[in-house]
């Protein structure tokens, strides 16, 4: 699915990312923590190709496609999704017509015909009652007066209307109370498949709890330096990072 070796990157003159190597199978699910300013977001801002970062160095090789080389809209057209840690509002733009216009591009760039009206409506109905996304929302503009968990959950939707290949949860956990993460914990479990993975970027175990990761890795100054089960989540929760930083410094 995904093999990330060497990766390097920067903003400005500010190196971030300083040698990721990250190996993704289909149907897995990987969690990756770590403190603050460590390089979690970057690395999921590089994958997608926010242009604000820049590689200096290491490849990522998506279904055996030069992730790098690809515009970011390819890339999404290919099965890369993130899921933003802030999602943004896109008034006068409805959820509808954004979502129809995104799931057509997509067809396009697949050879397939577009989705009529009324088969788009057919798929939004069954999608929405995955995340438990109320049809009143689905109607209005891209998270335009949403609460911070009906962004989320409005993402999720998102993630399910696309069927990506590879989803990037960017701390999706970050302000929402335990009803909304439930609720968009089993949107990402029941959207799982076999030929489908997952990173999820958070800081906390509970998500974790919900959301079953097959692996732990912990990136620390632009290195993922451990690498476990779903039990260094737990370790991390009642730890903290200072034992790492210890370990990786000595």
């Amino acid at each position: 699915m995904l093999e990330v070796k060497d990766l390097h990157a920067r903003i400005g003159d500010k190196e971030i990312l300083r040698g990721i190597n990250l190996t993704i199978k289909d149907g897995e699910t990987h969690a990756i923590m770590g403190p603050n300013g460590s390089g979690k977001s970057t690395l999921s801002a590089v994958l997608v190709g926010n242009p604000l970062y820049e590689v200096t160095g290491g490849e990522a090789v998506f279904n055996g496609k030069d992730l790098l080389d690809m515009a970011p809209e390819d890339r999404a057209h290919e099965g890369l999704f993130l899921s933003f840690q802030y999602p943004v509002e896109i008034p006068g733009v409805s959820m509808t017509n954004f979502m129809r216009a995104a799931i057509n591009e997509k067809r396009k760039y697949e050879g397939k015909e577009p989705l009529s009206a009324g088969d788009f409506i057919k798929l939004s109905r069954e999608k929405r009652k995955i995340v438990e996304l109320d049809s009143k929302l689905a109607n209005r503009s891209v998270n335009e007066g949403f609460s911070g968990g009906e962004k989320k959950r409005n993402e999720i939707f998102q993630m399910a209307m696309l069927e990506p290949k590879l989803s990037i949860l960017d701390e999706t956990d970050s302000g929402l109370d335990v009803d909304a993460m439930r609720i968009v914990a089993d949107g990402v479990n029941k959207l799982r498949t076999p030929e489908t993975s997952c990173i999820v970027i958070t800081h906390y175990d509970r998500l974790l709890d919900m959301i079953k990761p097959d692996v732990v890795h912990v990136l620390y100054n632009g290195r993922i330096v451990k690498t476990a089960g779903p039990e260094l989540a737990r370790e991390i929760q009642e730890r903290g990072y200072d034992w790492i930083k210890a370990e990786v410094e000595d």
